[in-house]
């Protein structure tokens, strides 16, 4: 970890989709603590004052914005309370289940129910395409923008029974490297961070329930352990810098070493 990064990025403005817990919430605490103003996105107020407060009790300075990033008035509310911005972070998504309840289960594609599909591509990749349109426009008058989006390996190397969020998270990495392609000599950079299996949410609760199941899924990992929240957050930290001015149109994997990077 960079013990000391109190300015890296200090002077820009930043906003996390979907920041209101997990990796969201990791990546905002991280570029707060590197001197970004950030706003905290989510759908549920309660979780964004709650980061909020965490980056203020840490010395950060940080906003709530609650908005749906896959409804476009929803969006351009967003836009209007948060102003330009100099970093944005699609974070938001939603995988399928493959523990606890709720969400797209975790089946062949031949055995999912159509009526699934479009609430996963929505999400993860019309949400991304929403965000980046609305506040793309002031980056490239400005001169000076990074976009950084979080996808997953089960769209960059492919996985059993995660056909459409796999396919809904390769389609935003090939909008990423086109994006990148058009705005590049406008200052804008455009990358991606995909992730393995993150040890948060339902899947921290199974592992905690049956420890075997965790050193089972591990053993698939070189490093020899699942992902922690905080992994991705000094890479987005970084690719979102000036330091990474000449580093766009990349998917850069945060895995453990699960599907290296060619």
């Amino acid at each position: 970890m960079i013990r000391d990064w109190s300015n890296f990025i200090g002077g820009r403005t930043a906003l996390i989709t979907g920041s209101g817990a997990g990796i969201g919430r990791a990546i905002s605490m991280h570029m707060a603590r590197a001197g970004a103003e950030v706003w905290i996105n989510d759908v549920d107020q309660g979780r964004a004052d709650s980061v909020v407060a965490e980056i203020e009790a840490d010395g950060g300075k940080a906003h709530t914005v609650i908005a749906d990033v896959c409804d476009p008035t929803s969006v351009r509310e967003m836009v209007a309370t948060t102003g330009p911005l100099d970093i944005l972070v699609n974070n938001a998504g939603t995988g399928v289940r493959a523990f606890g309840a709720g969400g797209v289960p975790l089946v062949p594609f031949a055995e999912s129910d159509p009526a699934d599909w479009e609430s996963v591509m929505r999400v993860n990749l019309t949400g991304v395409l929403h965000v980046t349109h609305a506040y793309l426009p002031d980056m490239l008058e400005q001169k000076w923008g990074r976009i950084l989006t979080i996808v997953s390996d089960a769209g960059r190397k492919g996985e059993r029974r995660q056909v459409v969020y796999g396919a809904a998270k390769a389609a935003a990495m090939g909008f990423a490297r086109g994006l990148a392609t058009e705005v590049g000599r406008s200052g804008v950079t455009v990358n991606c961070i995909s992730l393995g299996s993150m040890r948060h949410g339902p899947l921290a609760e199974a592992a905690d329930a049956d420890p075997e199941l965790e050193r089972k899924m591990a053993s698939g990992y070189p490093v020899g352990r699942l992902g922690k929240v905080d992994d991705p957050a000094p890479l987005a930290v970084l690719l979102c810098s000036d330091a990474a001015e000449w580093i766009t149109g990349q998917v850069y994997p945060v895995d453990g070493g699960y599907a290296p990077a060619l």
